[in-house]
């Protein structure tokens, strides 16, 4: 029987069918509401006017879910301040408000634990030279982790041999990155960055000076969103495609995940379907009454997650719209549910980490 979180890590990722994730996740998202209530005074307040009795919900689905914006108005932390190890922050242009996530060391630790377990299944076991596709300036206060900066260091330890593409000025560092091309000529390569900025950055300039690199041995991992792209009318397979023509990628998966729950990412399989772990799951909501949409029927994405215990990140609402295209049957072989991301809700912020990337 699955209790905890950490039960969770001795079964492959995406192992569970719908009764047996139903069960486990029902259980210890409960055991998080009744935690985070007691810990978190704003949480506590926002059951309490709900009027739920947690110990009496029967399904992770009834769990109340708090609007993501909410962390950019407010300080929901369920540790004292002494316990926080790292406070993370969601990217956001000049002017806006960004989310604050507070970490205690056990939370951090599982969600790097969680991102190893998902990506391995896609990746494999064995690490591999990594390119990251962004500067290495980026990574500076470990304290104060932005989305961006945050992604690059988590991805990092998947890899060894870590070398960044571009230099100081986003341009791409073409005598580093030749010498890792040649240092590791007989292996597979990682490569890791955020789609617009890897769009902006290596696809543009490669295209622009027509100066082709070999990543025909490379994996491409990549996220953010697809929004700041959308006037140029690129999509995922838009995407794939160009990305093959200027450097010979054939294995390109893109991700969806957020900083409000770190970790719990949801990986674009050989299919191109985006896929809920054991860890997490993707419920679609009717934005009108916020009722649950039926398989193929869109609306706004609610994400849970078993990993955010020392902050009340556990069942959310994005503004993102979303559909299930599935459940347990996709071809790829990976139990769960799989599903597509339309885009942002109209007039919300603009927060994917690389779409909020601004031009230095």
């Amino acid at each position: 029987m699955i209790e905890s979180a950490e039960d969770l890590f001795e079964i492959e990722p995406y192992s569970l069918e719908r009764s047996q994730k139903e069960t486990a996740l029902t259980r210890i998202l409960k055991q998080l509401s009744e935690e985070h209530r007691g810990k978190c005074e704003r949480y506590g307040n926002f059951i309490k006017n709900m009027d739920i009795d947690i110990s009496s919900v029967s399904s992770y689905y009834e769990i109340p879910m708090l609007p993501v914006r909410l962390f950019k108005e407010f300080d929901l932390c369920s540790v004292e301040k002494d316990k926080v190890f790292k406070t993370m922050t969601s990217s956001g242009t000049s002017g806006q408000r960004v989310s604050k996530i507070f970490l205690d060391r056990e939370t951090s630790a599982n969600q790097t634990k969680t991102l190893v377990k998902i990506t391995s299944d896609f990746l494999g076991k064995k690490r591999l030279p990594m390119l990251i596709l962004d500067t290495k300036s980026v990574v500076k206060n470990r304290n104060l982790f932005s989305a961006r900066g945050a992604g690059i260091l988590g991805f990092s330890m998947l890899g060894y041999d870590v070398t960044y593409a571009l230099d100081e000025n986003m341009n791409l560092d073409y005598p580093v990155i030749d010498a890792f091309l040649e240092k590791h000529q007989e292996e597979p390569i990682f490569l890791f960055g955020f789609t617009y900025i890897i769009w902006q950055h290596v696809y543009k300039e490669l295209s622009n000076c027509k100066r082709f690199l070999d990543f025909s041995r490379g994996i491409l991992l990549h996220g953010g969103g697809f929004k700041k792209l959308e006037a140029e009318a690129v999509d995922n397979e838009t995407y794939k495609k160009k990305l093959n023509e200027v450097c010979g990628l054939k294995h390109i998966y893109n991700y969806y995940g957020m900083v409000e729950q770190t970790g719990s990412i949801y990986m674009e399989c050989e299919c191109g379907h985006l896929h809920a772990s054991n860890f997490s799951d993707v419920i679609i909501r009717n934005p009108k009454d916020f009722s649950v949409c039926q398989t193929g029927q869109k609306g706004l994405i609610q994400v849970v997650s078993v990993l955010a215990k020392s902050y009340p990140g556990h069942s959310l609402l994005t503004e993102d719209v979303g559909e299930i295209l599935g459940e347990d049957d996709c071809p790829c072989g990976r139990k769960g549910k799989y599903f597509k991301v339309h885009g942002r809700i109209q007039k919300a912020e603009v927060r994917g980490c690389s779409d909020t990337y601004e031009n230095r």
